[in-house]
């Protein structure tokens, strides 16, 4: 995949073909995406301009044979992990993912922009709770210990690293740590709050645009999750649960949908503010307020309530009972 095929993103583009050119490429990068949002197709159009023998004016030939190669998803020194279902011994070091590696080159081939859900559906994984385990951390250390077989970089692509166990953390921050020469990690993350705040900042982080970003970004709640916070942090579980009344009396659901998408980058925002990370979000001043007095576990458990809102939502469960859950939710762990 070259530059040219994306669309959007044009600031990530200029800065990943200029860490090409000028030669200054980090050991690990990280695509915060939101489900189905281009950084897959993003990082292998990097992959590709990396490697490419024959790249001009920011983008790769896309006829060269590494380009060839990347395209087909059968370069030699390009590695990738992704969660699935655990069936032998979390202690080997053969990869448990590369028993899926075709399912995952054919959706790869015919939609870059798969998201989660549908790369699991593939696998045959609905209803079940991939991970990535400590033997595919053990498989990807054993094959960096081995040079590039083309003599350039080597390269891992992790898909949803926050699928990781404590375990394969503790392994990939090792690698991270201390990176063989010329290696590069390329993580495509939904929920990087979900990951080691040592990993997350060992890092070049891009927060790539999609079309659910946009909608956060523009989203109008007419201020009621700015009231919801204010009344929670406050600790006035009765105002807070008004706002709940009023949440659920959105016009549609994809309205409530829309409202919680807007909450979770809100909180995205205040998670990277706690951390320190604020070089990697936008600036956002309510943010950063709220940052300082929300207790360091509230993003993480919140987000996964607002996830769990969302499914239920799309499941058609009655909006009143699913906001007031949301709001207690919160309430408990403000």
């Amino acid at each position: 995949m070259r530059f040219a095929e994306l669309s959007g993103n044009e600031p990530i583009v200029k800065a990943m073909a200029g860490m090409v050119d000028s030669g200054r490429v980090p050991h690990a990068i990280m695509l915060h995406e939101n489900n189905g949002g281009g950084g897959f197709g993003l990082a292998m159009a990097f992959l590709q301009y990396l490697y490419c023998s024959s790249r001009s004016d920011g983008d790769s030939c896309g006829v060269c044979p590494n380009c060839n190669k990347i395209s087909k998803f059968i370069h030699p020194d390009i590695r990738f992990a992704f969660p699935v279902v655990l069936s032998g011994s979390s202690g080997s070091t053969v990869s448990p993912s590369e028993a899926f590696w075709g399912d995952f080159r054919t959706l790869a081939l015919e939609n870059p922009r798969f998201t989660e859900q549908e790369l699991y559906a593939a696998f045959g994984f609905e209803g079940k709770k991939p991970v990535i385990s400590v033997a595919e951390a053990n498989a990807l250390l054993l094959s960096l210990s081995i040079y590039s077989l083309e003599g350039g970089y080597s390269s891992v692509v992790i898909l949803f690293p926050e699928k990781m166990n404590l375990s394969a953390s503790n392994k990939l921050l090792k690698m991270l740590e201390e990176p063989p020469a010329k290696t590069l990690f390329l993580l495509i993350t939904h929920e990087p709050e979900k990951l080691l705040p040592t990993i997350v900042s060992r890092c070049q982080m891009f927060r790539v645009a999609s079309p659910l970003v946009s909608d956060a970004a523009s989203y109008d709640d007419s201020g009621m999750l700015a009231s919801l916070m204010d009344a929670l942090i406050a600790r006035d579980l009765m105002t807070a649960l008004s706002v709940g009344e009023q949440l659920a009396a959105l016009p549609s659901r994809e309205s409530a949908k829309g409202f919680c998408r807007y909450a979770a980058e809100k909180l995205r925002r205040v998670f990277l503010y706690q951390q320190g990370l604020a070089q990697l979000s936008e600036d956002d001043a309510e943010a950063s307020g709220w940052a300082l007095s929300l207790n360091p576990r509230f993003s993480r458990m919140t987000l996964g309530i607002l996830d769990r809102t969302v499914q239920l939502i799309d499941r058609n469960v009655n909006l009143k009972i699913l906001f007031t859950d949301l709001v207690n939710g919160m309430y408990i762990n403000i």
